[in-house]
């Protein structure tokens, strides 16, 4: 049976990985600094721990007579454009120093296979029309946030490590994921969970906001997909940072129409000033797809399994607040 460590496993894209992994017969244990917010975890063991602080980290990678045979780094401070804009200095901090000493531990203990998830946010702005930029077109750097800078310097520290250490190191650039089980509100959800919450609040024939003008261009990509393929990539031989995302490039406005569609409600959208972020995203999938992977999730078929789960927690959200 082998063994992984899964960091940030309170989080979203951890908690769906800790499912994945245990459906192929993992022994798996969470660590996060707080627990998974929305069901039990299926870990076989979580671990409530800070790894800011080295020691936690040691702790974390430390298993009674034995070691893991692989360790997944998703855990990170983060949140939509709102929060990266907002907490720069936090972001900066708290993610390097994360990044930094599991990386180090990992290697001193010796951990054969280590994942790193990074972010399409380490590269520039993009124009509309643009084509797509390869893994290696991130250098010359100028990512549009802080966010994405602290990943590139995290991505170059994995691969040293790496290197010295002999550790088997994969890098997943993610591009925005969402799904069930997400987080939905409190300013650190992305655009399809906030515009489903927006949505789902709303009654029939109400007026939602939208940051932007709507012609910002995205890829969204549905969890299920993005666990599938961080797996495919740690058993891969590929080295070096990989780009994880649908092809099925949108604008905001598309995504705004796909939601109220599967609402069923007739939702009128008014445009707002608001951290929108880059103009465009067109990344290549050539790596990640030389491995036989795909998007399975069109935006829409995503987002007809997304909305139902946020519109639940909504009413259950109102509930709540009715019996106070």
């Amino acid at each position: 049976m082998k063994k992984a460590l899964i960091c940030g496993a309170g989080g979203f894209i951890g908690e769906h990985l800790v499912k994945k992994l245990k459906r192929e017969g993992y022994w798996v244990r969470g660590v996060d600094i707080k627990a998974q917010e929305f069901a039990p975890t299926q870990a076989n063991e979580f671990l409530l721990l800070d790894l800011r602080n080295p020691e936690n980290c040691r702790i974390a990678l430390t298993l009674q007579g034995d070691a893991f045979d692989e360790v997944y780094q998703l855990a990170a401070d983060m949140g939509g454009m709102g929060f990266i804009s907002r907490a720069e200095c936090e972001v900066l901090h708290n993610n390097a120093l994360i990044n930094i000493h599991m990386v180090h531990t990992a290697a001193e203990v010796r951990v054969p296979r280590y994942f790193f998830s990074s972010s399409v946010c380490v590269y520039r702005d993009m124009q509309p029309g643009e084509a797509a930029l390869r893994e290696n077109d991130a250098i010359p750097a100028n990512p549009d946030n802080e966010y994405g800078w602290e990943k590139l310097y995290a991505e170059r520290v994995a691969m040293a490590y790496g290197r010295r250490y002999g550790m088997q190191v994969r890098i997943a650039r993610f591009e925005n994921c969402y799904g069930p089980e997400g987080t939905w509100r409190g300013e650190r959800e992305k655009a399809p969970a906030a515009i489903c919450r927006k949505v789902a609040e709303a009654e029939d024939g109400a007026t939602i906001e939208a940051w932007g003008d709507g012609t910002a261009i995205r890829v969204f990509t549905y969890v299920d997909d993005l666990v599938e393929g961080i797996c495919a990539l740690m058993q891969s031989d590929l080295e070096g940072p990989v780009n994880l995302g649908s092809d099925e490039q949108v604008t905001v406005a598309d995504l705004v129409r796909t939601v109220i569609g599967v609402s069923g409600k007739k939702i009128d959208v008014q445009c707002v000033p608001g951290p929108v972020g880059v103009q465009s995203r067109n990344f290549s999938k050539a790596r990640i797809t030389s491995l036989g992977w795909r998007a399975k999730y069109s935006l829409k078929e995503g987002i007809a399994r997304t909305y139902p789960w946020i519109e639940a927690q909504v009413k259950q959200a109102r509930v709540a607040v009715t019996h106070i």
